[in-house]
């Protein structure tokens, strides 16, 4: 059972090889994630990487560590506050909210930049069960 504020942290850059295999695992080949000169007349004005960084890093949390092996993800929702750029490192944090009746558990996430503000945050909602 896990119990309520416990947390696990991760720290993951957002490296130009990630932002490319992300591009070709998703499809997602948007000029504002691969084109500099694109992206330089964008509101972001420069490159900016997909949401897909954050989530695989949650979907890695989640799977890996908090709750861990065996978890069975039911829902999630995100808001995004700040764009992730390349070379950006970020924290990412889950953290147990709340306990639900038969093995359910919701999770807070939030993903940090380097220079502490809030990029992400948003809530997990899992299935998992401890193994003995």
């Amino acid at each position: 059972m896990l119990d309520i504020g416990r947390s696990f942290s991760v720290v993951s850059v957002a490296e130009e090889q990630v932002v490319q295999d992300i591009a070709r695992v998703s499809g997602d080949v948007n000029p504002i994630h691969l084109d500099e000169n694109y992206a330089k007349n964008s509101i972001f004005g420069k490159r900016i990487v997909h949401a897909l960084f954050c989530h695989n890093v949650i979907s890695m949390v989640l799977g890996n560590h908090l709750p861990g092996e065996g978890t069975i993800l039911l829902s999630q929702s995100f808001q995004y506050k700040k764009p992730v750029y390349i070379g950006d490192v970020i924290e990412t944090t889950v953290t147990v909210k709340q306990v639900l009746p038969k093995e359910k558990y919701v999770l807070d996430t939030i993903c940090r930049n380097q220079k502490n503000e809030i990029i992400l945050i948003g809530e997990s909602k899992v299935k998992w069960k401890e193994n003995p």
